[in-house]
């Protein structure tokens, strides 16, 4: 009897997600599984998609993003789905959207300002309780979440400016075990920004302490990536082995003109230490990071742009020379009359990013903002620029270490068993792309453009995104970390 399956691809040609060389099959998909991959030309389906000219390749897993309130409030994840990603990790840079017990500061202190500026979805007591809601109403996209030390700072502390406590301290450890045990997949930091800033290393390692227990990671936004980032990558490194937990070092980069060609140094620092301990590392494909607008991180930026202002909502989107000439004054009075807002800053020599993107331990995640009014262009663009710009361009890598960097490394390490990889038995999240055009679609000037090239994405065994736009489907699940 011949076989029947709810999807089956025909005709493609698989990057299985582990780096090996492609190779052609169908695959065939029942219920949230692949089933078979073969030849199937007897087989019949559901829902057929003829794969000829396209590649059919594991999800994506973007390893570093800020949709903890996306999937809530905007659930087809469009800037997502549209290029390829099947999976997401929030709660990264020590914003999470959850646990604050208590009423949210007004105005939302910064950084949780990049996920809600009114602070009404900070409206989650518990870890628990946000995890619930995800299940309730399932996004396009699966997640794994991490929650946020800053947002752990504001849940429990009156001054942000002075390290924690012993009781203070005592009860965002509490918070950890509570989101630990709830499904959180670890720690983030956010040791960079003014409201985490004063946290002694110490204090970072006493609320990590549950994450041993758990099998957690602990992921950081480090408080230096200038000058300093071989003094904040020893502290990293330490708070790794303190903790008793594996680290990722969240979207490495040097930052500033006098920093330019040092990623050599790190990436060798890096590579020393993983001989040590378990060290991992992301990476956005730009030479422009994005974050809130702020005098002294401006100085340092050969170019400003504005991506979002409350109080001056129509200069989104516009160059800060510009809205310097237009309205006058200095640099930090202008931004003082713009803030709260946030930024694009151009600090990175591209050969960097380069060498780190080409590193073989690294992984792709776009750091995307999904709530700005002209975000940066990684939000929709990442992956495909990876595959497109530096890969196809480039030439920094074969199109099955690419892939490998966005599914099956990622997959592994954060301990998300089944995904990442077309294999018999792994969960059904599949990307069908076509090798020869796919791209990014989104630029500065038009950074909401969906990319170029991602023909089907499938989620969970269902499609969320064909025919250039979104299915409807929501079969996201929320992921728990499962170590090796």
């Amino acid at each position: 009897m011949n076989e029947h399956y709810d999807v089956l691809i025909r005709n493609a040609s698989i990057v299985d997600g582990t780096g090996a060389a492609r190779y052609r099959g169908d695959v065939g998909v029942n219920g949230d599984r692949i089933a078979r991959i073969g030849d199937l030309h007897d087989a019949s389906a559901t829902t057929e998609i003829d794969a000829v000219g396209l590649v059919i390749t594991p999800g994506f897993i973007d390893a570093h993003t800020h949709d903890d309130r996306l999937m809530l409030s905007g659930g087809d994840m469009a800037p997502k789905v549209s290029q390829g990603i099947t999976t997401v990790i929030g709660g990264n840079c020590g914003i999470s959207l959850a646990p604050m017990p208590r009423a949210i500061p007004n105005p939302v202190t910064p950084p949780l300002n990049l996920l809600d500026e009114s602070g009404a979805w900070f409206r989650f007591t518990s870890f628990a309780e946000y995890l619930d809601a995800l299940r309730a109403q399932p996004a396009a996209t699966n997640c794994a979440m991490l929650v946020g030390h800053t947002t752990l700072r504001v849940a429990t502390m009156d001054d942000l400016t002075q390290a924690a406590s012993v009781a203070e301290t005592a009860a965002m450890r509490d918070l950890v075990e509570e989101a630990m045990t709830a499904g959180a997949i670890g720690v983030s930091t956010g040791l960079f920004y003014e409201s985490a800033i004063a946290a002694p290393t110490e204090e970072v390692i006493d609320i990590c302490e549950p994450l041993h227990r758990h099998g957690g990671v602990y992921c950081t936004h480090m408080r230096d990536e200038g000058d300093d980032v071989i003094k904040s990558l020893t502290e990293t490194f330490r708070i790794g082995r303190e903790a008793k937990v594996p680290v990722v070092i969240s979207h490495h980069k040097v930052v500033g003109v006098n920093n330019y060609g040092r990623a050599s140094e790190t990436l060798q620092f890096i590579t020393d230490h993983m001989e040590k301990q378990a060290i991992c590392l992301d990476c956005y494909p730009y030479p422009a990071a994005s974050t809130i607008l702020s005098a002294h991180r401006a100085v340092n930026a050969t170019r400003v742009t504005v991506t979002w202002s409350k109080t001056l909502p129509q200069f989104a989107g516009r160059d800060l020379t510009d809205i310097m000439a237009e309205l006058g004054g200095t640099m930090a009075e202008v931004i003082d009359r713009l803030t709260p807002a946030g930024a694009i800053y151009y600090m990175m020599d591209d050969a960097d990013v380069q060498r780190i993107l080409k590193f073989d331990q690294t992984m792709i995640g776009s750091d995307g903002l999904p709530h700005d009014d002209a975000p940066h262009p990684r939000l929709w663009g990442s992956f495909p620029r990876v595959l497109g710009h530096y890969g196809r361009g480039l030439g920094l890598f074969s199109l099955e270490t690419a892939i490998h960097k966005m599914t099956g490394l990622t997959a592994k390490n954060f301990g998300l068993t089944g995904r990442g990889l077309v294999q018999e038995g792994a969960y059904a999240d599949l990307t069908l792309l076509n090798p020869e055009t796919v791209n990014e679609g989104a630029t500065y000037i038009a950074p909401k453009t969906p990319a170029i090239g991602i023909d089907t994405v499938i989620v969970n065994g269902a499609v969320v995104w064909r025919y250039g736009k979104p299915s409807g489907a929501r079969p996201g699940r929320v992921l728990r970390r499962e170590p090796a």
